[in-house]
This record gives C-alpha cells, sequence and structure tokens, in this order.
C-alpha cells in the first residue's frame, strides 16, 4: 500500500458511502482536516483503497490485490472492513480481535444539566489548547480526545467542542466532534475522574449537539457495546441506538518486511498510539 497524496482524495471518496454516521465519516474529516492518512494498493486505478485517522481504518476494495505485509501500517487500529478481508488481516496480523460496537443517532433534545458551583461550560476556543494538553497529562490515555484534529490546538480551533473549566481554568470535561462530515458529527467525550458524578460530560454533550443541530448536522455516537457508562451517557444525553456492528483490533504486524522498509520504524508508534483509544 502506497499513501496517497492530497490531490488524490476527492475522487477516492467516491469509495466509501457518502452520508454515513459514526466512523463512517472519516473519509469526510480527512478530506476537511487534513488529519489522517490515505492509501492504496497503486496510485493510478487502484483496487484496494484505505482511509485512516486517530487509529480508525476504513478498507475496501480486493482483498487478493494486496500482499498482506504491506498492511502493516494499519497495526493496532481498528479496521472496519466487509468480511471478504477477514482472511487478509488474519494473516496481516499476530491477532485480529472483533469487537461488538454500538452506533446510536442523536433523536431527542435534552435540558442541559446546571453545573457545579465555579464550573463554567463553554465552547473551546484557541486559547484552550493548553488546558487540552494538561488533561491529557493529568488523565492516563486521553489523549485520543484530540487525535482526530492532530493533537490540542487542532481541537481547540476546530469549533467542534465544548469544555467544562474550573475556577483555575484546567478542564474537568471536554466532548468534541470527533469525526465530522456534512451530514453527522460523531460525539467523543473525557471527564477527569475526580469530576465524575457531577454531570459535567452530560452538559458539555447536551451543549455539542445543540451547535450540531444548529449546524444542520446529526449527532452520532459509537461506543464498545460492554461500555456500560458511555451507553448510559448516550441515552440520558437523547441519543437511541441506530444499529450494531463489528470491527476487528489489529495486533502487530505477522508478516514482516526488510529492515530498510522506509515506513518501518514508525509502525510500532503508530500502533502504540492507536491502541489507547481501542475502548472508545
Amino acid at each position: 500500500m502506497i499513501q496517497l497524496q492530497q490531490h488524490r482524495l476527492p475522487a477516492l471518496a467516491a469509495w466509501f458511502p457518502a452520508g454515513a454516521p459514526g466512523a463512517a465519516s472519516l473519509p469526510d474529516h480527512v478530506i476537511t482536516t487534513g488529519v489522517g492518512s490515505w492509501w492504496a494498493d497503486r496510485a493510478p486505478r487502484p483496487r484496494v483503497v484505505a482511509v485512516g485517522c486517530a487509529g480508525h481504518v476504513l478498507l475496501r476494495g480486493d482483498p487478493d490485490a494486496v500482499d498482506p505485509a504491506e498492511l502493516a501500517p494499519f497495526a493496532g487500529s481498528h479496521v472496519m472492513a466487509a468480511d471478504r478481508f477477514l482472511p487478509l488481516l488474519a494473516t496481516a496480523f499476530d491477532r485480529v480481535v472483533p469487537a461488538e460496537r454500538m452506533l446510536y443517532l442523536h433523536r431527542e433534545r435534552v435540558s442541559a444539566p446546571r453545573p457545579p458551583r465555579g464550573v463554567t461550560v463553554r465552547p473551546l476556543a484557541a486559547g484552550d489548547a493548553a488546558a487540552l494538553a494538561e488533561l491529557s497529562l493529568t488523565i492516563p490515555n486521553s489523549s485520543w480526545i484530540h487525535a482526530s484534529w492532530g493533537g490540542p490546538a487542532g481541537l481547540a480551533a476546530s469549533g467542534h467542542g465544548w469544555a467544562a473549566f474550573d475556577r483555575g481554568g484546567r478542564i474537568a470535561a471536554v466532548a468534541c466532534g470527533y469525526f465530522v462530515s456534512g451530514a453527522y458529527e460523531d460525539v467523543a467525550v473525557v471527564t477527569a475522574p475526580e469530576r465524575r458524578r457531577e454531570r459535567l460530560a452530560l452538559a458539555c454533550v447536551t451543549a455539542l449537539c445543540g451547535d450540531i443541530a444548529d449546524r444542520g448536522r446529526t449527532a452520532s455516537w459509537s461506543c464498545a457495546r460492554d461500555n456500560r457508562p458511555s451507553r448510559l451517557l448516550a441515552w440520558t444525553a437523547g441519543f437511541r441506538l441506530q444499529r450494531e456492528y463489528v470491527h476487528h483490533i489489529t495486533g502487530r504486524p505477522a508478516v514482516r518486511r526488510p529492515s530498510t522498509w522506509p515506513g518501518a520504524a514508525s509502525v510500532a508508534r503508530q500502533g502504540s498510539a492507536a491502541a489507547e483509544h481501542l475502548a472508545m
């Protein structure tokens, strides 16, 4: 698989269904934001196309056109692909674990809860990048919340996030459109452990959903089937189940490539970063 240049992306977007919610919004998000990458087995007339961002990968085409070793960049990722790709994935990685997922759509507007004294819930602004970076340092494995925007600065300036700030300017909870398309915004949220049960996540999600509706889009919500707290928050915030599906979490590359391969040094780093967000 070769990584493609930006000027080829609009034509490749036709490989993926338009106007679909959840992780299916990923192609539009990558084209719009420039965060993420596109791959194909060859540049002219590709037979297999993949798009990835923040540890999520959508894979389409003919699996017989790809050598298993070429999938190494997708180690440690959530992969959404047709069942015909499963033998290829099983050969390419040392493990491939199916993960049951729930996809919700926002159906009911709910009233935002009143934040506790000393907490302000407001939209993120460009100047909040440092507070987002501090949140990632204080909450283990929480840097995934801004990965789809390229980092704290990208999310802060995106216009797609709300956060609850304490008196010291620290973020206690943050919600954002994780993958954004012209029709849907898939919502993600993080709350500081010591601030849970204060309904701060609900306050941020409710405000964000209002913005999404005002933009003429529908908020969606994706989570693991066994993530009961996430499912409860989604229901309380007015989301209702749309469908269940399965994607696959990949392990390490099982097929070795020559050590001179230019991407070899980065595969382990990509897999490690993606693994932080396996339970979203």
